[in-house]
């Protein structure tokens, strides 16, 4: 008797998991943009919030102070040019205090405070590295254009300015190894940038997956308990009228609709206890009950009360996936039968038809089912009006790549039609 797992089976959401653990495994589906990932999960590492803050202002500040302290001592400079040099030598590093809130506006401050640094350290100096850090802080905080506009507006303002000006130590080949390091400095904070975005697309299509199997799950165990629950309460009803009504009269009949509610109860109670302990158990043995399938289709049957149901199964044998789906549609459908129909015969019909089926769309053989009655109950579907029941069926035949139809019949009465292809998806 095989515990149920295949209740809580994973069915395919809008994108599916495959590989193992580790970095092996590799994410397709759609993202918010139509796109799909591909390939193993990118690292997670990121460094604590005052590393990222405090490290580019302790360091730019060491190397442009002490820099400009040594430009100071070793020139020639009256104390306001001396002044101006140490104040643009630490305008940069306390500016970038700010970067974390204000990533454009500080890279705009640090572009003018090191196109400046420029002039003042003509032959020599050291290089103005809070420019690289805020270059790279604004665009992995988001502030992309901002860094572009500055740093391009900034520097092509200097080289003009140097041209008109005639500052000889603005070179071809200076302004070219500038360019190329500005360059660099963007390229590495591109690819930052990059591998940020490709990180938060990864959690995003991890956490959308697990809610897609979650909801899937719902669905799945609300579509068993239904199917469970709404066949034996509609057959205990029904028994308990016959017993209520033959009580007095024919006392022997009315204990065979008791002996027949104890059975229908304990079957029910046995397979809702099922589906709970394979919820409960994690990871541990579930309660094991027997999986219906279809050599449970003649006590299906002979269990209708109120209905004369004859039953035509040429089947025989099926996967295990098919026999549940096709005797959960025939519970339900006989379920329907007792409760709406107002029937007094139904027929169940079990065959495999060879080659393509043309409403369907099925290529080579398919299982077919059909549930048809005599009777004069409502003629609008469930799922119009709001029932779970044909909504359930129809997810059933269509988890295994079939079609169900239910409507009224041409001559009278109503007719549940299924079709499963034998290359069914598992």
């Amino acid at each position: 008797m095989p515990r149920p797992d295949h209740l809580f089976s994973r069915a395919p959401g809008p994108g599916h998991w495959r590989g193992g653990g580790g970095n092996g495994g590799a994410w397709h589906g759609p993202g918010g943009n139509g796109t799909a990932w591909h390939g193993p999960p990118p690292h997670d590492w990121s460094a604590p919030t005052s590393v990222t803050l405090w490290v580019p202002v302790v360091l730019s500040f060491v190397a442009q102070f002490f820099g400009a302290l040594w430009t100071v001592r070793t020139g020639d400079l009256v104390p306001r040019d001396a002044a101006f040099v140490l104040a643009l030598a630490v305008v940069g590093p306390l500016a970038l205090i700010g970067a974390r809130r204000f990533p454009g506006p500080v890279v705009l401050v640090v572009s003018i405070a090191a196109c400046l640094d420029l002039f003042v350290h003509s032959d020599s100096g050291p290089p103005y590295i809070a420019l690289a850090f805020a270059i790279v802080s604004a665009i992995v905080r988001g502030a992309r254009i901002w860094a572009w506009a500055s740093v391009g507006t900034c520097w092509l303002a200097s080289v003009v300015a140097a041209t008109v000006l005639g500052r000889e130590n603005f070179s071809p080949g200076r302004i070219a190894a500038i360019t190329l390091g500005i360059l660099i400095v963007f390229g590495i904070g591109e690819g930052m940038r990059s591998r940020r975005d490709r990180f938060a697309e990864y959690r995003r299509l991890t956490s959308q997956r697990e809610q897609s199997e979650v909801q899937a799950e719902r669905v799945r165990i609300a579509r068993e308990l239904h199917d469970v629950l709404a066949h034996s309460l509609s057959q205990i009803n029904v028994q308990a009228g016959v017993g209520l009504h033959l009580m007095d009269r024919q006392p022997d009949k009315a204990a065979e609709a008791l002996a027949s509610i104890k059975e229908t109860s304990k079957t029910a109670l046995d397979e809702v206890r099922a589906v709970l302990g394979a919820l409960r158990s994690d990871g541990g043995e579930a309660p094991l009950v027997p999986e219906p399938g279809l050599d449970r289709l003649p006590a299906l049957v002979s269990a209708i009360r109120g209905v004369d149901v004859t039953l035509d199964d040429r089947i025989g044998t099926a996967p295990k996936p098919v026999q549940l789906a096709l005797f959960r549609i025939v519970q339900e459908s006989l379920t329907n039968v007792t409760r709406h129909a107002d029937a007094q015969r139904a027929t169940v019909r079990l065959w495999i038809e060879d080659g393509g089926i043309e409403d369907t769309g099925t290529e080579g053989g398919a299982y077919r089912l059909e549930i048809a009655d005599d009777g004069s109950g409502p003629t609008t579907l469930a799922s119009e009006t709001g029932g779970r029941g044909l909504l359930g069926m129809r997810e059933r035949a269509e988890l295994l790549g079939g079609h169900l139809s239910a409507g009224p019949a041409e001559g009278g009465g109503f007719r549940v039609s299924a079709t499963i292809p034998m290359e069914h998806r598992s």
